[in-house]
């Protein structure tokens, strides 16, 4: 792999990176039944993944009064962490990354998960080490805001022409965008293809096979 565009690759975490998009949906639905609130489908709890927890319950949970945001949140990390050691890399992400770091990239990722819950699944599938950088939803702005782009360029003495962004989500793409960055989607977490090639990424994976072989070509 030769290093051509870009220097900085930064991920999203769950639904990119982590085969986690059903646990999060079903997580957020249990959640809402749990507080008698009306439960969305799948497509609309997923739609939701990527924000910082309360962007995302506030638009999960539309008719809930913002003083229980707190119990609804109590409720989701409740079902969340009740599944969470079981959850997994997507098949081929270590290798990708592995790659990656072998060729020379900075790698970073960008997530909407707390610092608390990023760092345990870092630690969970033993990838502490392999991040130049991390930043997440509450230490400072969440998606789609360009903030965590721009922090990380900022922290690893790159910019936002060399920076590549590689999200599951609408909002990854937007935040690209928003931070003058490229970005690239990937078809296979939360968003439909149909929405994410509507933003105009570089290219939109199927799968992880796919995401790598582009990298190797294209990166």
């Amino acid at each position: 792999m030769t290093r051509k565009q870009f220097d900085l690759i930064v991920f999203d975490w769950d639904g990119t990176l982590m085969d986690s998009t059903a646990h999060i949906t079903r997580s957020i639905q249990r959640a809402c039944r749990d507080l008698g609130l009306p439960v969305p489908d799948a497509l609309s709890a997923s739609y939701v993944i990527g924000l910082g927890l309360r962007d995302a319950l506030q638009i999960a949970a539309p008719t809930l009064d913002p003083i229980d945001y707190p119990r609804l949140a109590q409720r989701y990390r409740f079902h969340y962490l009740s599944g969470d050691p079981h959850i997994e890399l997507f098949a081929g992400v270590r290798e990708m990354l592995d790659e990656l770091r072998g060729a020379g990239y900075l790698l970073a990722v960008a997530t909407g998960k707390s610092r608390v819950g990023l760092n345990r699944a870092l630690d969970s599938v033993r990838l502490m080490t392999m991040f130049d950088a991390t930043r997440c939803a509450d230490e400072t702005f969440s998606k789609p805001h360009p903030a965590m782009l721009h922090e990380l360029t900022r922290e690893l003495g790159q910019g936002a022409t060399r920076t590549l962004m590689i999200g599951d989500t609408t909002h990854d793409l937007q935040m690209a965008a928003n931070a003058g960055a490229a970005a690239v989607a990937v078809s296979y977490g939360a968003h439909p293809a149909e929405q994410l090639v509507k933003l105009e990424p570089r290219f939109c994976a199927a799968d992880v096979t796919s995401l790598a072989d582009w990298l190797r070509e294209h990166g």
